[in-house]
């Protein structure tokens, strides 16, 4: 096989592969969601597979429901909530109003409402869905008990689903701090947390917050801090309208992790990767202190003894009239450059005393159209090759030079070293307080413990119910390919790259190529080194079948001939070898006279 089908045979093969790739894909992702929704139990089936069975002709099978079940807490937790009563029990709405704004909208009037999502992969499944948007919102409810912070985590996770997208808004969380006070019904955003969790969204500003409250031991003050920002890209979180899982752990050595959908986007320590830092410095800068008039923080000076040259002209022009430049031929000295348009006509309703005297709009000259320039003509200007410019003296190293001044380190007055953060405010409730310009923000799952194990378990039998199902009704992979491209445009032309342009290559290449028919000998072309000799095939043919011709003709008789006369046969075998010696000379003379140095000259003339 030549070099051209075997590439043929490999593009057409790598093609097939790519094909039964993508196949393969898509049956893998069936595949998975099968095997996830098999993991959740028989009972949690609808009863439609039995029946397709008993079908003779069944049709393609549809992408496997699952059929929801309420997750159920399982081991220690201060609160779980997955409103699947249907009903807002538990929950209280704030009655509040906002201060220091108008009076319009400073109530928190948003609607609330327990329901299933508008597109629910899980019918049964309800949750707290904020309906209304330009509005305040704010929502909240009691913890079991108070969670304190002493030697045990803080696990909070809850789901989100933007069903209608986020412009601007948040789907945050608030840890109330634990106070005789706290009133649920005057929940307002100064009402005082520990902790604010979750995601945040203005314009292309993708946040996920983690800000506590830390108490200062010496003033009693609170101040917020806010953990650094995430590293990871947020920005499909907010905008494919799936439920994702938010979670928060805080550990007693200071240490926290924020997951989405179980995957770890920001880590770090409370002492060490916050904003402001918990700990103040122990030094600061004096603030009565200030720098002396006669400190000099110039790295370099002037020389003072620098004199400048006198051959240095300060006068001398940047740029001059090119003395080498000559007019060109042509040119029109006595045209304008522009002419009054001889076309134009005064308006009727020009008025000289208001409008003043009317001039006609200056257009080209077309007598310049044909000649280089019109006007006077003047040598244009080149750089000045004796310009310097304004002599300054150079710049060298200052010896006064005393850096540049700080003011001086003093004890900070308020300095504090706390080495456990971690210990907050204990809380004892769990709200939102929240402004949304988007409606139908999903909530749902909201737990909090103090067990890792417990709160996976949760999210399995919850958010992982939803993964399920959402994951049985995603389209094929061919279609996530074109939904792609309809959000991304630019997604064609690397579709187009990656496989019509090889299927074009292989069309062009494997199918137009022709075979070109061997070079007769007419068709070598002369030169100064020798050709072999070349004769074509039917004239190798044609001399074959002569002598075969030749041999079956000679009688029988001639052998007889042959035998009882020696004398005639020996004779017709000299004839036979001088032949075939005189057309070995002819061969030699003639392949001589080709060799030639003068055969050679004819050939090149030729």
């Amino acid at each position: 096989m030549d070099l051209k089908a075997q590439l043929c045979v490999l593009l057409l093969a790598l093609g097939l592969c790519v094909t039964l790739q993508v196949s393969a894909q898509e049956e893998d992702v069936d595949v998975d969601v099968e095997d996830d929704v098999g993991d959740l139990g028989d009972d949690e089936l609808l009863d439609g597979e039995a029946e397709e069975e008993e079908k003779p002709a069944p049709a393609p099978a549809a992408a496997p429901t699952v059929t929801y079940k309420a997750p159920e807490p399982r081991g220690e937790h201060f609160f779980a909530e997955s409103f699947d009563k249907g009903t807002l029990d538990g929950w209280v709405v704030s009655q509040a109003k906002k201060e220091d704004i108008d009076e319009e909208i400073a109530k928190y009037d948003g609607k609330w409402e327990v329901e299933e999502m508008k597109d629910t992969k899980l019918p049964g499944d309800k949750g707290l869905v904020l309906k209304s948007r330009a509005k305040h919102h704010a929502i909240s409810a009691l913890l079991l008990r108070p969670f304190t912070f002493d030697t045990k985590p803080l696990i909070v996770q809850y789901e989100v689903n933007f069903q209608n997208g986020i412009d601007c808004g948040g789907a945050y969380v608030k840890l109330l701090s634990q106070s005789p006070d706290l009133s649920l019904a005057q929940f307002v955003d100064k009402t005082p947390y520990t902790i604010m969790f979750g995601p945040d969204k203005c314009g292309e500003d993708y946040k996920l917050h983690f800000i506590f409250r830390h108490k200062n031991p010496k003033t009693g003050e609170y101040e917020e801090k806010h953990a650094k920002k995430p590293e990871s890209d947020l920005r499909t979180y907010y905008t494919d309208k799936k439920t994702h899982l938010y979670t928060l752990v805080l550990n007693p050595d200071n240490s926290f992790e924020i997951l989405i959908d179980q995957t770890v986007v920001n880590s770090g320590s409370l002492l060490s990767d916050v904003t402001p830092p918990v700990n103040p410095p122990a030094e600061i800068e004096d603030p009565d202190d200030h720098k002396p008039e006669d400190w000099d923080e110039r790295p370099k000076i002037q020389d003072p003894d620098a004199v400048k040259p006198d051959d240095w002209d300060e006068d001398a022009p940047a740029k001059i009239p090119d003395e080498d430049a000559v007019k060109p031929d042509g040119w029109l000295d006595d045209e304008l450059e522009y002419i009054a348009d001889p076309d134009a006509i005064k308006p009727e309703d020009w008025d000289e005393d208001m409008d003043g005297e009317w001039e006609a709009p200056q257009v080209p000259n077309p007598a310049c159209e044909s000649a280089p320039g019109c006007g006077k003509w003047e040598r244009p200007v080149i750089d000045n090759p004796n310009y310097k410019g304004k002599w300054k003296p150079p710049m060298i190293d200052n010896p006064n030079y005393q850096g540049v001044w700080k003011p001086r380190k003093i004890p900070n007055p308020d300095f504090f070293e706390d080495l456990h953060p971690f210990r907050m405010t204990p809380v004892s409730a769990v709200g939102l307080e929240l402004w949304s310009m988007s409606s139908d923000i999903f909530f749902d799952n909201f737990f909090i413990t103090s067990d890792r194990n417990t709160a996976e378990l949760w999210a399995d039998e919850g958010w992982g119910l939803k993964k399920a199902a959402e994951g049985a009704a995603e389209p094929g992979l061919m279609n996530q390919m074109i939904s792609a491209a309809e959000e991304k445009p630019w997604l064609w032309v690397v579709y187009v790259l990656t496989v019509a342009l090889p299927l074009v290559l292989i069309i062009v290449f494997c199918c137009t190529g022709k075979k070109k028919p061997a070079p007769s000998a007419a068709e070598y072309k002369k030169t100064d080194e020798p050709q072999p000799d070349v004769k074509d095939d039917a004239e190798e043919e044609e001399e074959k079948d002569e002598q075969e011709e030749d041999k079956a003709e000679e009688p029988e008789d001639n052998k007889d001939d042959a035998e009882d006369d020696p004398a005639e046969e020996a004779e017709e075998e000299a004839e036979k070898q001088e032949e075939v010696e005189d057309k070995s000379d002819e061969k030699q003379e003639e392949e001589v006279l080709r060799r030639s140095p003068r055969s050679k000259g004819r050939a090149r003339k030729e």
